[in-house]
């Protein structure tokens, strides 16, 4: 059984992109070793994507990087650079949370997985 939701809020480091998730209190977030992740040194957890919401004028801020595939999209920030959220190859349904990019004091507990991006699939 999942345990209860809350309202997380976050986003990038200028402020620009802003954002609130419904994600539990303890949360399993994944380091990654793939090309972009490992040299961005993201952690992250993933919500499904009804779960995210973008508030205000963030949309404006945000620009994408994509490769290979395509199907992964790399939102950042046109201002401070920082990706606070993306959507991954392994799970495009889902929305990717960077771990620290959360505003303090909502999680209670993290448990903190490898993810072999790199030879996935």
């Amino acid at each position: 059984m999942e345990s209860e939701l809350v309202l997380h809020n976050g986003g990038c480091h200028c402020k620009k992109v802003r954002w609130h998730v419904q994600a539990p209190t303890s949360v399993v977030a994944w380091k990654c070793n793939c090309s972009n992740c490992s040299m961005r040194g993201t952690i992250h957890f993933v919500v499904p994507r009804q779960r995210f919401e973008l508030l205000g004028d963030s949309e404006e801020f945000i620009t994408t990087y994509t490769f290979g595939t395509h199907t992964a999209k790399h939102t950042f920030c046109k201002v401070c650079g920082i990706t606070s959220f993306y959507t991954q190859r392994s799970n495009p349904d889902g929305i990717a949370v960077t771990l620290a990019c959360l505003d303090p004091g909502t999680l209670s507990h993290v448990e903190i997985r490898n993810f072999d991006g790199k030879n996935w699939e």
